[in-house]
């Protein structure tokens, strides 16, 4: 999370605090929503595997009330995540602008817009009776299947639309704040805006790639429901069933500290204070200090674990 506003009042320690906690509040919500998605794929994924066969039948009150079960409570938490993923990028934008957090109603909508599209689209996908594999009309398909396809895709659709939109505009004002605590502009304070960038490019990136099948997969069965690609929807489907549940271990990767202490594709991108003390570039309000004078460090609470 980007925090920027809070040392032009209270000083940098009282910035790190409260940013670090907004940042690090949104990002456990959507580990733990992450985390119970992942539980659900694994429990059905395993059951699958071990009886082959899952779908509820209709003569059978015990496999349609697990099969709606798991059902409701994956896709429950899958569109908690959605919606922490956009809170974020909200929040960050906030952030970035000095404005307050709003987690009460973040906390009040993603736990709440769930509910009631995870409830509607299994209502009426399950009840009265469970027969919706089976349909044999396209007007059955259109009450039955249509509403679910829609309470899951919208709110991905959503994410993917608002999100870039979000990013790009804390990205103009990011250099404003990085800038606006030394009234300078110099090599340093480019890498760090350079890296933000870089780092919502990447958590962009990795919601469009987990969840971009899903969109086609959408697209081609209803647009071509007569005609339907049978060897194309499987293939899709198991990119599906691969990249859904990668969203956990993507997320812990983008969204992570980005510090000295981070191995592997991090160590790309970090800032740490020995490579800030450098004299490649002088201030430009103070060009004529004297060449042994350091600038001063930009604070370190540049995101939400008070590092790059």
């Amino acid at each position: 999370m980007l925090i920027f506003p809070g040392i032009l009042s209270g000083g940098p320690q009282r910035w790190q605090t409260q940013g670090s906690i907004r940042g690090r509040h949104i990002i456990i919500w959507l580990a733990i929503a992450d985390l119970f998605a992942s539980f659900g794929i694994l429990l059905r994924s395993a059951l699958w595997l071990q009886y082959k066969n899952i779908m509820p039948m209709p003569d059978d009150d015990v496999s349609v009330l697990f099969c709606s079960i798991v059902s409701a409570w994956t896709q429950y938490f899958y569109t908690a995540t959605w919606f922490w993923t956009l809170f974020y990028a909200i929040d960050t934008w906030f952030t970035i602008r000095g404005q307050d957090s709003y987690i009460f109603v973040f906390h009040l909508l993603a736990w709440s817009i769930p509910v009631v599209t995870t409830g509607i689209g299994l209502s009426i996908l399950y009840f009265p009776d469970a027969t919706c594999h089976n349909l044999t009309s396209i007007s059955s398909a259109l009450y039955k299947i249509l509403p679910n396809y829609c309470a899951t895709y919208i709110p991905i659709t959503i994410v993917m639309i608002v999100n870039p939109i979000v990013y790009v505009l804390a990205g103009k004002n990011v250099e404003m704040a990085v800038a606006l605590p030394l009234a300078q502009f110099t090599s340093k304070e480019r890498r760090i805006v350079d890296t933000l960038r870089l780092k919502f490019f990447l958590i962009n990136v990795v919601f469009y790639v987990c969840w971009l099948p899903n969109l086609v997969n959408g697209v081609l069965i209803w647009t071509m429901w007569f005609k339907m690609p049978v060897k194309v929807i499987i293939i899709i489907w198991y990119i599906m069933a691969f990249l859904n549940p990668m969203q956990a271990l993507f997320n812990a990767l983008v969204y992570r500290k980005w510090n000295k202490n981070t191995r592997g594709i991090s160590s790309v991108f970090q800032v740490t204070p020995k490579e800030c003390d450098f004299y490649d570039e002088q201030s430009p309000l103070l060009g004529s200090e004297p060449s042994h004078l350091q600038l001063a460090l930009t604070p370190p609470a540049i995101n939400n674990y008070a590092t790059i």
